[in-house]
Parts: structure tokens; sequence; C-alpha cells
């Protein structure tokens, strides 16, 4: 029906034939899926970029702030232009090109990525804005066309955009849910997100045919869906840079070509964890050199230790000290049950009485440790090159200290660069709650000349340094064990980090 408005009923009809609107449950449908594969998108498209720039929040802030900008930009102007061209004729190409572009998202990253590896500002923003600026913009463009043609009557207008808002809403909820408790647990990225973007271009070909007898329904474009199988097809071919794919993950195992049974856990694009399965003695990388060296000192030689460690990898030193101290009991935290299957099937790992590894954050298994129990705990988990800022703090140390005996001992695994204001801080955290703390670091690095992989060690008691250096000596690392006044000028007035105030990402300098 059509009527005209009066001119003193601000509430009247106003000219749009109601026979432009879709049927309820089609609209509903169109603009669940299209808010609902922005959000798969956006999950997906991280998961996709980490194994060429890693997982940072730098990773996450380009990836959600693009994809938040794809949605402003996207919804406002499909609401413009759907106040000028009847949206009929726009929906279903809308759709499968959105759908389209989310298929083709897969081998465009990853031919990307394989030029554009590495942390650098530039490489991040540029790989998470192709993963996911366009598809989400055009699929953003959807619910606004929607809602003009469900508007039938002013008197509507808080009843359409309210429920189709909300509608779209839960979408965005369900693919949030759904993605990440559910489809990133049983099926790869790339089949994740091919498969919402063949889910979204059938949809706007079952939408198209719905629409085909409308004098305005505009002719679909065949040249969409031959780029939608293009796109399906370059994913298959695309190269692959995961061997496994984990929860948190693209992981990898390289055989060392000088060692027959050295292997290089890689995970996204670092080297994580080195094991020799014919040698458990043998340790790679000198800061599991030099937190050996720590557990040299303690008890007598041989002496079986109880320990703790946060961040499985490929369990280089629980292996170590299984072998040297025998007896030795470990419990490893590791967050990434994918990263433990990678060590049952590739590296060997077999858990016993000895050596149970616990799948879940360390910081909530911190809380389940006994009191007073461990004589080692040795901090090796990482996000990317940081240290999760939630074992960083105050707070999480003091479960560190709870959980060692009186002369046990805490050893951390750390990395920075540049003017080292993380390493620093977590000195400075470490003091806080320890009254006897030690950095071991190449001599470049204490001068401030230097950055990479340092070992914080911190204990109630005190540590024996002297045994400590040679220690180090022996195992012929060029590394300074630093204590005392020396120590409290290299961190200086850096701040003490607690749950409040962790800012860990903003302190790090990741590479030098």
């Amino acid at each position: 029906m059509t009527a005209a408005a009066g001119a003193g009923d601000p509430g009247a009809d106003v000219v749009v034939p109601g026979s432009r609107a879709l049927p309820g449950w089609v609209a509903a449908a169109v603009t669940f899926l299209a808010s609902g594969a922005v959000l798969v998108l956006e999950i997906a498209g991280l998961r996709l970029i980490a194994p060429y720039v890693g997982i940072t929040l730098q990773t996450n802030t380009a990836v959600i702030g693009f994809a938040l900008a794809a949605i402003a930009v996207g919804a406002w102007a499909g609401g413009a232009v759907a106040d000028r061209r009847d949206p009929r004729g726009l929906l279903a190409p809308l759709l499968v090109a959105g759908g389209a572009l989310v298929v083709a998202v897969v081998p465009v990253v990853r031919f990307a990525g394989a030029l554009l590896s590495g942390a650098a500002a530039g490489n991040v923003l540029l790989l998470a804005a192709v993963a996911v600026v366009l598809p989400a913009a055009l699929l953003s463009a959807v619910p606004p066309m929607v809602v003009a043609l469900q508007l039938g009557s002013l008197r509507e207008t808080g009843t359409v955009v309210g429920r189709l808002s909300g509608i779209g809403t839960l979408g965005g909820i369900a693919a949030t849910f759904g993605t990440g408790f559910v489809l990133v647990a049983v099926l790869p990225t790339s089949v994740i997100l091919v498969g919402t973007g063949l889910v979204v271009v059938a949809t706007g070909v079952g939408l198209w045919v719905v629409l085909r007898r409308s004098a305005v329904a505009a002719r679909l474009p065949g040249a969409l869906l031959v780029a939608t199988l293009a796109g399906t097809g370059l994913a298959v071919v695309a190269p692959q840079p995961c061997q496994v794919e984990t929860t948190y993950h693209c992981a990898r195992v390289v055989a060392d070509p000088y060692r027959d049974g050295g292997r290089t856990l890689v995970l996204d694009t670092l080297r994580h964890s080195y094991v020799d399965l014919d040698d458990p003695t043998h340790l790679e990388f000198g800061y599991v050199r030099a937190v050996a060296s720590v557990t040299d000192t303690l008890g007598r030689p041989g002496e079986a230790l109880s320990a703790l460690h946060i961040g499985g990898g490929g369990l280089t030193l629980p292996r170590y000290l299984a072998e040297v101290r025998p007896g030795t009991t470990s419990r490893v935290l590791e967050v990434d049950a994918g990263v433990l299957a990678v060590d049952r099937d590739e590296l060997g790992l077999e858990t016993s009485a000895q050596l149970r590894v616990d799948v879940g954050d360390a910081r909530t298994g911190l809380t389940q440790e006994s009191p007073g129990t461990r004589d080692l705990v040795v901090g090796d988990a990482f996000g990317g090159l940081a240290v999760p800022w939630q074992l960083t703090t105050v707070e999480a140390l003091q479960l560190v200290d709870t959980a060692l005996a009186d002369d046990g001992v805490y050893a951390v695994n750390l990395i920075d660069h540049g003017p080292l204001s993380f390493l620093r801080a977590e000195l400075a955290t470490m003091a806080e709650v320890f009254p006897h703390v030690a950095l071991l670091a190449r001599a470049p690095v204490v001068a401030g000349q230097d950055g990479g992989n340092v070992v914080a060690v911190a204990s109630r008691s005190p540590l024996d340094t002297e045994a400590i250096a040679a220690a180090l000596a022996g195992r012929a690392l060029p590394w300074q064990v630093v204590t005392g006044a020396d120590l409290a000028a290299f961190v200086g007035d850096a701040p003490v980090l607690s749950d409040d105030f962790a800012p860990v990402d903003q302190l790090l300098t990741p590479y030098g």
C-alpha cells in the first residue's frame, strides 16, 4: 500500500512499497550470516597471518583495528547506497563477492606472507589489512541494505532496526564462540575461511534465486563464481607454512643436517626448542645451557630435584634433568595441547610418574602447586617474543615463591633488545618478591649495547653466584653473572609490574 505523509502526522507512512521487503526469515538469515562471517574472518585471519608475523599485541591490535574500520566503512557505504539504489539488485552480488574474497584471503596472505615474514610493523599492518579489510567491508554493507528493504513505515523504524541489529549481533557472537571454541579446535584455518566463504557465496546465489523474478534484481555476474572457484583452487596450492596447526601456533619440526638426532621445534616464526633425540644432555641454545648451569649448582651433583617448568616447548630441560639427575620429578605447564602432540609424534615425548604434563594457562597452574615443594622453577613461556604478561607480575612471582622450597631457585628465560626496558622492569619486579636476584647475560647486553636471550635467577636464599659463573664457563658460555650494586645500577628506576600495570608489549623491544 502507498500513502502520502500527512502534514500534521510525523509518524505517517512514507512512500515505500511493501513488496520490496524480503521475507522475514530471509532478512534475518542474511543479516546473521553476513555479520557472523566478518567475525569468523577476524579470528581466523589473525591465525592466518601469525606464521609470518607472530602473535603479539600489535598483531591482535592490527587485525581488530582493521576489522572495525572495515565494518564502519562498509556499514556507512551500504546505508548510503541503499538510499540511492534498490538494494534488491545489490544484495546477492555483494554476498557472492564478499564470500569470494573470504576464500581468496587464504592464498593471498600465504603468497604475500612468504615475502613479508617478520614482526616489523609494516609487515604486520600490511598482512592484517590484506586479511580482513576488503571482505569485511563488503559483508558489512549487507545489513544496512537489508534494513532499508524491511522498513515499510516510520512507525516500524525502531522495531526493524533494533531486531536486525540484534540478529546481526547474535550472528557475530555465535561466530566468535563457534570459531574460538569449536572450529579452531577441529579444522585448519584455511578450511575455516574457505568453508565460510563458500557458505556466504552459496547464500548469495540462493538470495539471487529468491529475487530473480524481481524486475530490478541484477544479473549475478558469472565472474564472481569463477573467482570463487579460482580462489578455492589457489587456497589448495598456496604454500603451507605449518606442518601442524595447533590451537595457538603454526608448528613444524626441522631436522638438523649436522646432527642425526637433532630436531628444532619451530612455532610460528621462532625457533622455540632444540631436542637431540639421541642425547638429551646436548643443549643447543645458549639460554638453555645457562639455565642448566644454574641447575648444576643445586644440591649435590646427580641428586634428584623437584622441578616445575612454566612453558613446555620441546621439553628440553625436563629431558636433560631426567638424564643427569635420575629420579627428578618434573611438572610441565603448557598452554597448547597441539604442541604436546607434536612432541609426542615427532620428538619422542613420553610422560610418566617422573614427568607430568598439564595443559592450561601457567598462571592458573601455579595456583595448584603445593607450597614449599619445588627445588626449581623454570620460566620459558612465550607468546611470540614476549613472556605472557600475566606471568611477569608481582602476583605471579609470589605464586612462584610460594611453590619454591626455602632454598629453591627460579630461573627464567627473557628476551629484550634496544633500551631493555622490559628486562629491567622484570628484574625490578623479581627484586620486589625475592631478596636475592641475579642476571646472566653476555657482556654487550649488560653494557646496554645489545640484546637477545638472558636468564634471570631469583631465590629466598643466597645464590651461589661463583658456582653459577664456573658452570657457565664450563659450558663455554661467555656470560656474566650480575648481582648486588651492579644489578641495581642496571635496573635503575624501572617500574615494578603488577596485575594492574603490566605493559609488557609496550616495554619490549622485540628486535635489535
